[in-house]
């Protein structure tokens, strides 16, 4: 089958708020939304959308505040990430969708087959928690983004925490990518974000989950352990959980894992 070309666009999901949205991969072939980290824009799936593009439709999208989405006006919570997504599918003319999302992304994704089940055909969860505490690193972290106006000083330490040492040596230049994506985070769409990591836990709400879902850890990651992973696939109704040999942004350090583990999960939700 032939591929959608993907053109940014930008679409309105709520009032003054327009997420730049991409739509690419397979016409007639199931849906499937990737939703970014914390600091990271779309571009953090490019490894993986290639390597899905001929198994899947794929939409991808800026989280309210990152990349060329719309900077939020004030408090945002969990349920306006999720919002958004449900805004975007409907102005897409989509029903039902699989949605992977990574660290943020993955809260998004566990509050959308929480609170809207008949919207969710499949969840992978990437490298993500039912929680991150404590809450006060997470404010921290805004209140220093806000003092400043930039978030260059959480460049480095981002990095670290995303990529193994080895990845960082013999991937240079695709690290150097996502710094300059997360430099380029503007900081009150980063405080928002980590206000919102700083508000939320859904660990109580895990069991509500009923669509198929996939978990992926990285063996590497410090943000979200293999343990989180763990918590998750224990609370959540026939989850299953993978491990790859990464650390937080395994999308893009172990792109052929992650989209081997990914294409086989979408295929499993075509069949059924």
């Amino acid at each position: 089958m032939d591929t959608i070309s993907e053109d940014t666009r930008r679409i309105e999901v709520a009032p003054g708020v327009r997420l730049a949205v991409k739509v690419g991969g397979t016409p007639g072939m199931p849906v499937l939304v990737f939703s970014n980290s914390l600091a990271a824009d779309m571009g953090s799936w490019d490894e993986v959308a290639e390597r899905l593009a001929p198994h899947a439709r794929i939409v991808r999208y800026d989280t309210r505040g990152h990349g060329r989405s719309d900077v939020p006006g004030g408090p945002v919570i969990l349920a306006d990430l999720g919002r958004d997504v449900l805004a975007l599918l409907d102005a897409l003319g989509i029903g039902k969708a699989a949605v992977c999302g990574l660290s943020l992304g993955g809260m998004t994704g566990m509050w959308l087959a929480i609170h809207a089940p008949q919207r969710v055909a499949g969840l992978a969860l990437a490298n993500t928690a039912a929680s991150f505490p404590p809450p006060t690193l997470w404010r921290e972290r805004a209140d220093a983004a806000r003092a400043s106006g930039s978030v260059a000083g959480f460049v480095e330490p981002t990095l670290g925490r995303w990529f193994t040492e080895g990845f960082r040596a013999t991937a240079p230049d695709r690290v150097a990518a996502i710094g300059r994506a997360i430099a380029a985070t503007p900081a009150a769409g980063y405080a928002a974000a980590c206000e919102v990591l700083a508000g939320t836990d859904l660990l109580p709400e895990l069991g509500r989950i009923a669509c198929p879902t996939l978990v992926i850890a990285g063996q590497h990651d410090p943000s979200s352990p293999p343990a989180r992973g763990e918590e998750i696939v224990a609370a959540v109704p026939g989850a299953t959980l993978v491990t790859l040999d990464a650390a937080h942004l395994s999308a893009v350090e172990a792109p052929d894992a992650f989209a081997s583990h990914l294409i086989r999960f979408v295929s499993g939700l075509s069949s059924t």
